[in-house]
C-alpha cells in the first residue's frame, strides 16, 4: 500500500512539472526581433541582444509593449552617424517618465556590443542611468561609443529606411521633416533573412 501512494505521489510530482513547464511556469524567453513599421509603411526590424545589455533589452520591450514608440518620430539624424528617436514631443527632450540603469564599461557593467553600423542603443544625458527610452541607430561605425552607452540590439532588415533617414535635410542635426514610427511590435515568428 505504501508503496502505491509512493508511486502515486510521483506521478502526481511529475504531472504537475509538465503542465507548470507547459504553461510559462518557468522563466520567460525575451522577444528577440522587433518591427518598425514606418507612416509610409516601409520597415525596420531590429535583432535585440539580451546577452548583452538584459536590462536594456527588458526596458525596450516593457516600453514596446506599452506601445511608447507608436507615433513618435525619429527627429535627430547624423550622416555617417546615427539617427535618433523616442522622444514624446519630437524634440530631443525627455522619455517615457522612469529610466534604467546604463549597460556599459564606464558605469560598471560590461557590454561588449560595439555601436557598429546598424547597432541599436539607448540615448542618455550626462548621467549614467538616464536613459529613459530614446534610442539610436548607428548609420556608420561608430566605437568611440563604446563603453559610454547600452547597446542592445541590431537592424537585420530595413538599413535602407535608415540610409534614406540619415540623409535628409536638416536644420543642425534636427530634422526638418521628422519621420513617424507609425508602430513597433515585437514580432513572433520573425526568421532572419
Amino acid at each position: 500500500m505504501r508503496k502505491i501512494k509512493i508511486i502515486t505521489s510521483l506521478i502526481l510530482i511529475f504531472a504537475m512539472a509538465l503542465t507548470l513547464g507547459a504553461c510559462g511556469g518557468g522563466k520567460k524567453e525575451m522577444a528577440k526581433y522587433v518591427q518598425i513599421t514606418m507612416e509610409d509603411d516601409r520597415k525596420i526590424v531590429i535583432e535585440l541582444l539580451p546577452e548583452y545589455a538584459p536590462m536594456s533589452v527588458e526596458f525596450f520591450l516593457e516600453l514596446v509593449e506599452d506601445k511608447y514608440y507608436d507615433g513618435l518620430v525619429f527627429h535627430r539624424a547624423v550622416e555617417g552617424f546615427m539617427i535618433q528617436g523616442g522622444s514624446p514631443y519630437g524634440d530631443g527632450i525627455g522619455g517615457c517618465g522612469r529610466t534604467v540603469k546604463g549597460e556599459f564599461a564606464s558605469n560598471g557593467i560590461e557590454n561588449n556590443l560595439s555601436h557598429t553600423r546598424g547597432v541599436v542603443s539607448f540615448a542618455r544625458t550626462n548621467v549614467k542611468d538616464s536613459a529613459s527610452g530614446q534610442f539610436f541607430i548607428m548609420h556608420d561605425d561608430g566605437d568611440f561609443l563604446d563603453g559610454e552607452y547600452a547597446a542592445f540590439g541590431k537592424v537585420v532588415e530595413g538599413m535602407d529606411v535608415v540610409d534614406e533617414i540619415a540623409t535628409r535635410p536638416t536644420s543642425g542635426e534636427m530634422l526638418i521633416k521628422k519621420p513617424i514610427m507609425k508602430s513597433v511590435r515585437v514580432l513572433k515568428n520573425y526568421k532572419a533573412q
